[in-house]
């Protein structure tokens, strides 16, 4: 479990990110090619469909990508860039890392931790332009920019106003969150698996470790890639969480026959409409029923596990479960 503990000064410091950072989803959706869970519930069919389109591409077409993303859960900090605008701008940042950066981001691939000792054929030797690329040889950070661009236009540039567009509609998810709830609404609906305790936000990981955001803030930064919670911490500056963004378009679905005859037409249209969080009166805005059926159906919901209420001042939030999603995506 991963827990960022905020100040009060923290909270007022908490800003949401324009974009999503273009490198750094190019590397998250290079880990997915190579076989990374994706369990995240809700938004996985996008990725999915993507990832069948993909057809198999193979981990050759992304050059020395493999080796920077492929050990979970570490990812080197130099390739997020958050504060530039377009993909070059990053690729060429990434490119000028200062050598003592790299050498450091890139230690942990390639001396990963033996303790215990991992079997030689789990942790294999580096590669030799994962080493070059360590040591800032200069031919190897140009075939990191190569192998960057390549990648990026063959899968991911035809993608990209997709992604836009679905970080564009998360934003304005996010800014209602918190204009309808304050900061709790915005922690509290991040992601159904995550738990905002004020002051600790609890990330679901294999790590155990706490985080003090130190009166420095917190940069919340959408993901379409990632699977997982992931937080990049420097001392000197906000720390940045990514999240998965919420996928709209998967939001406008209705639901299907099955599910309707199982809970019936308009309590399944109420499951329906959570698919991103809401008050119980944008509940019954969107399902086009009363306040109190839309309370009675929220709690009926709530009592079957499919559904979280939670209080932030003087309005609840209604957001779905784990189990919720699953059941309006047909999963198991």
């Amino acid at each position: 479990m991963i827990r960022l503990h905020f100040s009060a000064t923290d909270l007022r410091r908490i800003t949401l990110a324009p974009r999503p950072e273009a490198l750094f989803e190019t590397a998250l959706s290079v880990r997915l090619l190579l076989g990374t869970p994706d369990r995240q519930p809700g938004s996985g069919a996008a990725r999915a469909r993507w990832r069948r389109a993909m057809n198999g591409t193979p981990a050759d077409l992304a050059g020395i990508l493999p080796d920077l993303v492929r050990q979970t859960p570490y990812l080197p900090d130099f390739l997020l860039q958050p504060a530039l605008p377009t993909f070059d701008d990053s690729v060429q940042s990434a490119r000028s890392t200062p050598a003592a950066q790299l050498h450091q981001d890139l230690a942990p691939l390639i001396e990963p931790p033996r303790t215990p000792p991992v079997p030689p054929h789990i942790a294999p030797p580096a590669p030799a332009r994962l080493r070059a690329l360590a040591d800032g040889d200069l031919p190897a950070r140009d075939a990191f920019a190569a192998d960057l661009h390549r990648y990026h236009a063959s899968a991911i540039a035809s993608l990209w106003p997709q992604i836009t567009a679905t970080a564009t509609a998360d934003r304005a998810l996010r800014a209602e969150m918190l204009l309808r709830g304050g900061v709790d609404a915005l922690l509290t609906t991040l992601n159904p698996t995550w738990r905002w305790q004020p002051p600790t936000l609890h990330l679901p990981s294999s790590r155990d470790t706490d985080i003090p955001l130190c009166g420095r803030g917190l940069l919340l930064l959408p993901s379409y890639f990632t699977v997982t919670p992931l937080v990049r911490y420097h001392p000197d500056e906000a720390t940045v969480l990514l999240y998965p963004m919420h996928h709209p378009a998967e939001s406008a679905s209705a639901p299907d026959e099955a599910l309707t005859s199982l809970l019936g037409r308009t309590r399944a249209a109420v499951l329906a409409g959570l698919r991103s969080p809401a008050t119980t009166t944008a509940l019954a805005e969107r399902t086009n029923i009363s306040l109190a059926g839309a309370s009675q159906h929220a709690t009926v919901l709530r009592h079957a596990g499919l559904i979280t209420t939670q209080r932030t001042g003087t309005t609840v939030l209604h957001t779905l479960t784990p189990l919720g999603h699953a059941l309006l995506d047909g999963t198991r």
